[in-house]
């Protein structure tokens, strides 16, 4: 599977570290709309390590197939659930055309919230997510995540979009809300990787437009204050990563 969103869980009540893997595209352009959990365990006497990958089945408001998007877990008075928002796909069967057949457009920019325990799926609407976006990064702390970058196809762009979304997880239906913050980057399809146990990450490649890559690193500090993006000193790009299109 190609860009799907992938996210790791802690280990928790005697299970391992595992992952969750939703969505993706194959090598034959097929889009997937199926989540997996990968689980890792070392065990054992002789520590070897065990890969068990399993499907879960989700019921009621579920994401439909998309590659591009993220998934995050959230904490919220004492329960957890997965957020995942965003992604792109194949334009609906009712609007193709001999044309347009194999059109991608950003899927509609819903935000869906499951548990693991039950596979209960819902989609939710906040008006500050007006605009679809792929290939972004996506950061949670406790309960709040925050959407950073994304290439929009409407309208062509990359735009330095940062959103706050929280998720209370109350008794009956989940309250989400969202702000809109200033101090966005304009970044798509970046890797992003943790540093340590403290919330604390380094932004690494990603686009600036179609045909500029960003060369520039940055550090990303999540805290109980919000979140602080700094620049970070790049290293030495070899002549084959600085002349390259791609990374």
């Amino acid at each position: 599977l190609r860009c799907p969103a992938v996210c790791r869980l802690d280990p928790y009540d005697g299970l391992p570290e595992s992952y969750l893997i939703h969505g993706g595209r194959t090598p034959n352009n097929e889009i997937s709309s199926s989540l997996y959990m990968l689980t890792t365990d070392s065990r054992g006497c002789n520590r070897k390590l065990t890969l068990c990958c399993k499907e879960r089945e989700l019921v009621g408001e579920v994401p439909g197939a998309r590659y591009g998007h993220t998934m995050s877990m959230v904490q919220s008075r004492g329960k957890t659930a997965c957020v995942l928002f965003g992604g792109r796909s194949y334009m609906p069967a009712g609007e193709r055309t001999t044309e347009s057949w194999n059109s991608v457009v950003d899927c509609p920019p819903q935000v869906f919230l499951f548990d693991l325990e039950f596979g209960c799926s819902s989609a939710h609407t906040l008006p500050e997510l007006s605009d679809g976006q792929s290939f972004h990064l996506a950061l949670a702390r406790e309960d709040c995540v925050y959407f950073l970058g994304g290439h929009s196809l409407t309208s062509d762009s990359r735009p330095p979009r940062l959103f706050r979304l929280r998720v209370e997880l109350l008794q009956g239906s989940p309250l989400l809300s969202c702000d809109t913050l200033e101090t966005g980057i304009s970044i798509s399809s970046a890797m992003i990787t943790r540093t340590g146990p403290t919330h604390r990450y380094i932004i690494l490649g990603g686009y600036q437009s179609d045909s500029q890559k960003r060369m520039d690193c940055s550090t990303v500090i999540v805290n109980e204050k919000g979140i602080h993006l700094e620049p970070l000193e790049s290293p030495q790009w070899t002549p084959d990563i600085t002349h390259s299109r791609t990374w």
